[in-house]
């Protein structure tokens, strides 16, 4: 079985799309934030709710979802609301239901392994954001083989005893490498980080095309090439 894990979305489907196309899938994993930060929403939205097997709550999902901060990181607190103010004037009544319905955290077994989704922290934490030195305190009560994680948009594997801790990156706004779209895939017992080129050129053309401030897009578009 060939599971594909991506998370932070932000709204980026040239970066989704190049994630998909590039690796086949028996099972798809989301852990969370579809939307804000990218010109795409809707098409963002409407594969994964086609196509994901299971999907997570992130914090951005949530604030669209019931119109409530994000508790983002104050730096990006600007681009956040902006965007956000976009996105509610784009996607459906369906799409903020489809939100609204997603849980904070699955606990599923798969290849005889079992697997602890979220997307900040355990236990239902959206905000979180989870550092090597800080994660043994907050997974130490985990019952699981890998617990996979989203929020803080860098790539990281981490084996804490019996625990394996993932996570995949972002897909849509990493922070490690524009230009670029980073996700995990598990097959047999083990999981690899991955990242994959996309256009971003075509997304910067995009959030160009919105009606955003043209500061919010001056710095989106330096974080999405650096």
């Amino acid at each position: 079985m060939k599971i594909l894990i991506v998370s932070d979305i932000h709204a980026n489907w040239p970066a989704l799309s190049a994630v998909v196309a590039s690796e086949p899938y028996d099972r798809l994993i989301c852990l969370g934030d579809l939307v804000d930060y990218g010109p795409h929403p809707r098409p963002c939205l409407e594969y994964i709710r086609q196509h994901a097997d299971w999907v997570i709550r992130g914090n951005h999902d949530n604030a669209l979802g019931f119109d409530v901060d994000c508790g983002c990181r104050g730096d990006f607190r600007e681009l956040s609301v902006s965007t956000r103010a976009w996105h509610r004037t784009l996607v459906h009544e369906d799409d903020l239901a489809f939100l609204r319905s997603l849980p904070l955290h699955h606990e599923i077994t798969l290849d005889g392994y079992r697997f602890y989704l979220g997307h900040a922290a355990p236990h239902d934490d959206l905000f979180t954001y989870l550092t090597p030195a800080t994660l043994p305190a907050a997974i130490a009560d985990v019952q699981a083989d890998f617990l996979l994680l989203g929020h803080t948009h860098l790539p990281l594997r981490q084996r804490l005893g019996n625990l394996t801790v993932v996570n995949p990156g972002s897909v849509g706004l990493p922070r490690d490498s524009g230009g670029k779209a980073n996700y995990a895939v598990y097959e047999q017992g083990e999981i690899t980080l991955k990242q994959v080129a996309y256009d971003v050129e075509a997304t910067i053309a995009d959030l160009q095309r919105g009606p955003l401030p043209a500061v919010v897009v001056e710095r989106l578009a330096a974080l999405l090439r650096a």
